[in-house]
This record gives C-alpha cells, sequence and structure tokens, in this order.
C-alpha cells in the first residue's frame, strides 16, 4: 500500500543535486555566490532539464505518479511540465521525489537500495550527484 505524501516527508531523505556533498558552514569557499549564479534564469533552467531527464529516465524502470491523486505513468510531457514550472511530488514505489521549480536539488524520501542504485547511476549521467545530508 502506498504511503501519504504526510507519513513520507516525515522518513529519511537524499539530495539529488548539482553538487557532490553538503557544502559545510565553515567552507572557505563562496556557496552563495555560486549557488546565485546557477539560479540564473537560464542557468536553473539547464539544472531543471537535467532533473526532468533523471525522473524521466526513472520512469522507464519504476512507474510513478505526480502528487497523490494523479494517474500512475502520466505522459512523459505532463511529468516534464510539472517539473518544470509547479512544486511536485512524484510517488514512486513507496518512496517519494520532491521537485521545486526554484531550486537546484530534487529530495527523494524514503528510497529502498535499488532505487538509490538506480538514481544513482541516472543523476550521474546528467552531471548530478545522490548524497544523504
Amino acid at each position: 500500500m502506498k504511503r501519504s505524501i504526510e507519513e513520507l516527508l516525515e522518513k529519511p531523505y537524499w539530495i539529488l543535486d548539482v553538487l557532490p556533498e553538503q557544502v559545510k558552514r565553515d567552507s572557505p569557499g563562496q556557496f552563495f555566490a555560486v549557488e546565485r549564479y546557477f539560479l540564473e534564469p537560464s542557468r536553473l533552467a539547464a539544472v531543471k532539464e537535467s532533473h526532468v531527464r533523471t525522473i524521466l529516465k526513472l520512469n522507464c524502470y519504476r512507474s510513478l505518479s505526480l502528487d497523490e491523486e494523479s494517474e500512475t505513468n502520466p505522459p512523459p510531457e505532463e511529468i516534464a511540465e510539472a517539473v518544470r514550472t509547479r512544486h511536485v511530488c512524484l510517488l514512486v514505489d513507496d518512496a517519494m521525489i520532491v521537485s521545486d521549480p526554484d531550486e537546484l536539488y530534487l529530495t527523494v524520501y524514503d528510497p529502498d537500495e535499488p532505487l538509490l542504485g538506480l538514481l544513482r547511476a541516472l543523476a550521474a549521467g546528467e552531471g548530478l550527484y545522490l548524497w544523504k545530508p
């Protein structure tokens, strides 16, 4: 039985990101300046396209739905549009991927080991990283 979005939000999560790990608070780098650079609209759009491609490739292996009320395996164009334009909870088996249109990362809630392995491979193909905070 599928769990609700509220239940999944309480579970452990992973981050699928443009960076390979969480930036430490005392990092000597310039995280906020780099983040602003990537959040510029054309660069953010490119990152969102890598999110779209990762999710669509995942949908070749796993069924998914958009939010709780959606049909299973909606058309790829509908999935892509949702990831690009709105906050969406993608339910994948008994896990969930949350996407926001203005963020450089996806949050993956309660993935099992096979899903983590698949996401790592798909993310790597898009120049993205999967890490646990």
